[in-house]
């Protein structure tokens, strides 16, 4: 399993949380609903690459990009 930072995707890629690294941050972003196991899709990223716009637990969150960078997602294949 190859686990990538979310801060890391381009634009319309989707891919499930599979951990988030520890840190304070983590409790903020799972109350926020970024769970493992949760689908997520990157909807924007802004100009210079911060903040990132994500579709997650049904509804669009938007994350400064050292948020995104403590959650690790497995990117799913296009069929």
């Amino acid at each position: 399993m190859d686990l990538k930072p979310l801060s890391g995707l381009k634009r319309g890629v989707s891919g499930v949380i599979r951990e988030l690294k520890s840190g304070e941050l983590s409790l903020k972003l799972m109350e926020m609903g970024c769970l493992p196991g949760e689908r997520v899709k990157v909807e924007k990223i802004a100009p210079l690459g911060d903040p990132i716009s994500i579709r997650v637990s049904g509804y669009l969150l938007s994350l400064r990009k050292d948020e995104a960078e403590v959650i690790l997602v497995e990117i799913e294949e296009a069929l």
